[in-house]
């Protein structure tokens, strides 16, 4: 069976002051009624229900967690001690879902991402997880279509399509990391290259035995804990176990060094939301240009970015080119 992982990490520093150690961006709303984290476990269903939606997190955000998702089953919220990047996270999620369901396929995600519309998202996942049952050794990974040279993303550049596949399908060629402005211009203008969005599809067993080849000191704790999976042992043996894994990306971990790794032609639109500037993409702005989320009133003003609760009201004049944002203190910062 099909199961979400959902990877809620995150330090809190990116949308200050709204944002705070406690609060990092994935329980924050940026469009619509739901956070990130709510639209990450909604755009799931209904092919994955809660009881097979899993999230890893920092231990310090379990009850935000369990407060913003209370379908999700406690014991799927797994605590991490300390973040140790994507490796360690997807392999502890691994070894729990093969407990509980040993021909899992994991549809792993980040939970601080924007997709629209949910049903192509849904569409890919499902003629992703259609390859991997049919070709089970295959690791999926999920590639957007750049719409402007970024310096900020990762790229994948495929190579030949796969036959017989739903969705545009390609082996992958290579992997580049952020580039400079003129390499990501050559990118783009190649129709060569993906935005690496982070989303994947594979088989649970898959991934833990790419560890055991590639990163036999990640496998290697990841079975001793995976000995103590519903036991009264798991906390001790999570706690000391998991702050020795090696911080390391599942790109660098495996993917950069695996067989049998493929990317689809991701048919829906996606945002990583990295700052304030998202608001501007998510959300209509008026006439002047202001984008403004919550009770704003403005004169003579353009280009600005106004979020403030609903029962606070926020009045600009005569400004432009301005982030004002009103959370627990507020704060005014130029564009440019």
């Amino acid at each position: 069976m099909l199961h979400a992982v959902i990877m809620a990490g995150g330090s809190g520093t990116r949308f200050w002051p709204e944002s705070r150690r406690r609060l990092p961006k994935q329980f924050l709303r940026f469009s619509g009624e739901q956070t990130l984290i709510q639209e990450a476990a909604g755009r799931c269903a209904p092919a994955i229900p809660p009881e097979r939606t899993w999230i890893v997190t920092n231990a310090m955000h379990a009850g935000e967690t369990a407060r913003q998702l209370p379908n999700v089953p406690e014991p799927q919220i797994l605590l991490e001690p300390c973040g140790r990047n994507t490796a360690p996270c997807i392999g502890l999620a691994a070894i729990q879902l093969l407990a509980k369901d040993p021909d899992a396929t994991m549809l792993v995600m980040p939970a601080d991402h924007v997709i629209q519309p949910p049903d192509m998202f849904q569409q890919a996942v499902d003629a992703a997880s259609k390859l991997v049952e049919r070709e089970p050794r295959t690791l999926v990974l999920f590639g957007v279509e750049p719409t402007y040279p970024a310096t900020g993303f990762g790229y994948i550049q495929r190579g030949e399509r796969l036959p017989q596949t739903e969705w545009p399908t390609f082996q992958v060629q290579s992997f580049r990391e952020k580039p400079d402005e003129q390499t990501a211009v050559r990118y783009c203008a190649s129709g060569e290259y993906y935005w690496n969005c982070g989303i994947f599809v594979w088989r649970a067993q898959t991934i833990l035995d790419a560890l055991a080849e590639f990163n036999p000191e990640i496998y290697s704790r990841l079975a001793r804990l995976r000995e103590a999976v519903g036991t009264a042992g798991w906390d001790a043996a999570l706690a000391s176990e998991f702050p020795a894994m090696p911080s390391i990306s599942i790109d660098y971990a495996i993917l950069e060094k695996a067989a049998h790794v493929c990317v689809l032609e991701a048919p829906f639109g996606w945002d990583d939301v990295g700052s304030w500037h998202a608001l501007a993409r998510l959300n209509e702005a008026d006439g002047n240009g202001n984008t403004l989320d919550g009770t704003v009133c403005t004169a003579d003003s353009s280009g600005c970015i106004v979020r403030t609760s609903q029962d606070h009201l926020v009045a600009t004049m005569g400004v432009k080119d301005l982030i004002i944002v009103l959370a627990v203190a507020g704060i005014v910062v130029p564009l440019f």
